[in-house]
């Protein structure tokens, strides 16, 4: 819920009017609209999603190609460790030299 919030906060001038359609492969979103007894958070994000013509599809885990691909990348046993290695130190420096 919280990354479709996050979502709509960050293009909310373009989408305000349209009809907005999100496919998600977590059905309960469908029903945190309707639920009556909610924590604070949840009425905020509630509301923020009422502002747009907005309709979620739910779209489950194996149809879901992408999703269903981020989330079965082999790691590994350790993970793939992320490298702060740049191969070309010399790109985009300065040189003095003119080239006219």
């Amino acid at each position: 819920m919280y990354a479709i919030v996050f979502a709509l906060e960050k293009v909310r001038p373009y989408l305000l009017g349209a009809k907005v359609t999100i496919y998600t492969d977590h059905s309960a979103i469908k029903h945190l609209s309707s639920k009556n007894d909610s924590k604070p958070r949840l009425v905020r994000w509630v509301l923020l999603l009422q502002e747009f013509q907005l309709e979620i599809g739910d779209k489950p885990g194996a149809k879901n190609l992408v999703a269903d691909h981020l989330s079965r990348l082999d790691h590994g046993e350790s993970g793939n460790p992320l490298s702060d290695y740049f191969p070309d130190e010399t790109l985009y420096t300065i040189t003095d030299r003119l080239l006219w």
